[in-house]
């Protein structure tokens, strides 16, 4: 196994984790298995408790896992599936230790952090690079490790020092480091000051960079590099430059001109790894596409454009997988996104009374798109906009899509003005409605907030006779059976289902594999109107983007029925659903799920959070 560690310096936020996924997706067009860890130097256990203002986006895997956003660039550039351990936290591995302690697992030792954390860090990685992520089912060849946050961060030097450590453990020709710097512009002139200081703090930790990665407004001149090759201790060739671009998918590209598949080859002996033919074609497959995508990029004229109605708006990392499965929806359908933000709490009428200016700007926003998108979100804060925004699309015949909150916010609007139950709402947020068309799901845990949710990846049943009619299942290639992650604790009220589907409307085309829970809709007389209560964006790729996703996209601008023409060729993500999950078919034709809903992982102790912001999707 060859480990290549990525490491920040001088700010964070500057683009590890799109240098470390990008740094695999070039080791894989060159016929290598590649899998990914991040490591998050915070105390939580996982990011599922935080806030999307205060990290952003909560990634869900496979298994149910909650993790950093940084997972979904390594699914989505590497084409694998990961599990909630590739996402390593500070919370995690003191719990492990902790719980061997309590056990007598050191034999009556002082546990210190070194060697007992330092230890257990080490140990965790090489577990997990030896845990097989791809369609393969082998082995990966190379596992990329980026390391959260900024080398100096006190709360990552267990961690820095861990790493120290195992690359004697591993062996100098198995391991290989890329540190990410800021080269800033000053007066017209790249400063190279800050990254001879980060080089320097992090050889004064004992780890010395094999590759320093320059990140630049503009291209690096010949001058900075030579700048960096003597006083960061490498030669010219190990000093790359990685400037602004026009998108993301050209940084794999613009690493590859730069020789850095050949220095890696070079500095881990990758030639001596035996690759199968099959591999070899793979990886030839993957640039030519991976290539395609980038010349099709830049030739895109027509533009689309689609309204976000969110609560989270401040942090647009917050919707990082939307975001993506937009972008990756649009290169499909051969438009550029224009993504407009709108403010949910900013289209309610009290807005109008406290800040008339953010009330119609928003209002002018909406009512000029080409598609609305309504995504997930928890706590009251906000739900009244999203109803007002599902509202409009119906009415006005928009476009819309509804992910998760967003889907229960457009049936609830639905009860309101079409069946007038004007008190119609969420459990949560009226306990006393005679209308719960929304209601708590009775297996979560109330107390506990940390991993209770309905989590990971679930199957959808689209109903009998529906390949015929609806547009979500067409979009899925005509698939009877689907399989997309989710995250919620809420679900639509199953008695009132009847009562929803009564004026042919609305049709609750896809559930659960019991039958009873609802998890898409889908309005009849609309040109495209679909809410699911799963995250489709989760499993977006961009060489495979996610269907709901494309529809949207291709309703707003006009080309539905030429892609659902398309779509009859879909192939969900790899791997299969028998490798991920053991689906089974019943006697009756109903999946069975290996995930039990019932089996949590919850913390000793419930955290203190702001009730108005508690989960209700």
């Amino acid at each position: 196994m060859k480990y290549i560690l990525v490491t920040g310096g001088v700010i964070s936020g500057i683009g590890k984790g799109v240098i470390a996924s990008s740094t695999g997706l070039l080791l894989k067009t060159m016929g290598y298995k590649v899998t990914a860890i991040k490591i998050d130097p915070y105390m939580n256990l996982d990011a599922g408790t935080m806030a999307p203002t205060e990290h952003g986006e909560v990634y869900v895997l496979n298994d149910g896992g909650e993790a950093d956003l940084d997972l979904g660039n390594y699914e989505r550039y590497l084409d694998v599936t990961l599990g909630r351990d590739n996402n390593l936290t500070t919370g995690k591995i003191y719990s492990h230790v902790i719980e061997k302690e309590r056990k007598g697992d050191y034999l009556g030792k002082t546990v210190q952090v070194v060697p007992h954390i330092t230890g257990a860090i080490q140990d965790w990685i090489e577990r997990v690079a030896h845990t097989p992520s791809d369609e393969t089912g082998e082995v990966a060849d190379v596992c990329i490790v980026e390391l959260g946050g900024t080398v100096g961060d006190i709360e990552s030097a267990p961690f820095i020092e861990a790493m120290r450590q195992f690359q004697f453990r591993v062996g100098h020709e198995n391991f290989a480091l890329t540190h990410v710097s800021l080269v800033p512009v000053i007066s017209g002139e790249q400063k190279t000051k800050p990254t001879q200081a980060t080089v320097r703090e992090l050889r004064g930790l004992g780890l010395l960079p094999d590759l320093v990665a320059c990140r630049c407004e503009q291209e690096l001149q010949a001058e900075t590099i030579n700048k960096i090759s003597m006083f960061c201790h490498v030669s010219a060739e190990q000093a790359i430059g990685v400037h602004n671009v026009s998108s993301l998918y050209h940084i794999p590209l613009l690493l590859e001109e730069q020789g850095l598949g050949k220095y890696l080859d070079k500095r881990l002996g990758l030639s001596e790894i035996k690759k199968s033919q099959a591999m070899i074609n793979r990886g030839l497959d993957i640039h030519k596409k991976w290539g395609n995508l980038t010349v099709g990029y830049e030739r895109l004229f027509e533009s689309v454009e689609i309204v976000l109605v969110g609560k989270y708006t401040a942090l647009q990392d917050s919707y990082m997988s939307v975001i993506k499965a937009l972008e990756h929806a649009s290169l499909r359908c051969g438009r550029k996104i224009h993504i407009k933000w709108v403010e949910s709490g900013h289209l309610e009428p009290e807005t109008e009374t406290k800040d008339p200016t953010k009330y119609h700007e928003a209002w002018h926003t909406l009512c000029r798109s080409n598609g609305i998108l309504v995504p997930g979100g928890f706590g009251s804060r906000g739900t009244e906009g999203m109803i007002l925004a599902a509202k409009w699309a119906r009415e006005k015949k928009v476009p819309f899509l509804g992910i998760c909150l967003g889907f229960q916010v457009a049936a609830i609007e639905f009860a309101r003005h079409v069946l007038n139950w004007s008190d119609a709402n969420s459990s949560e947020l009226d306990p006393n409605t005679k209308h719960d068309v929304v209601v708590f799901m009775p297996e979560i845990s109330k107390t506990h907030l940390g991993g209770t949710m309905r989590l990971g990846l679930r199957p959808t049943v689209f109903e009998e006779g529906s390949e015929n009619w609806s547009i979500a299942r067409k979009l899925y290639g005509g698939s009877k059976n689907i399989w997309e992650r989710h995250r919620h604790r809420y679900e639509i009220n199953p008695k009132l289902v009847d009562s929803l589907e009564s004026t042919d409307q609305v049709k609750f085309v896809g559930k659960d594999e019991s039958g009873e829970r609802m998890q898409v809709m889908e309005m009849r007389d609309h040109p495209y109107f679909i809410g699911m209560q799963a995250h489709p964006e989760f499993c977006t790729r961009p060489l495979n983007p996610s269907p709901p996703f494309v529809g949207l996209v291709a309703a707003a601008s006009g080309q539905l029925d030429a892609h659902l023409d398309l779509q009859k060729d879909y192939k969900p993500p790899h791997p299969t659903t028998e490798m991920v999950l053991g689906e089974k078919v019943g006697k009756n034709n109903v999946i069975k799920s290996a995930i039990n809903d019932a089996e949590f992982n919850t913390p000793t102790q419930s955290p203190k959070v702001n009730t108005k912001d508690l989960p209700i999707a």
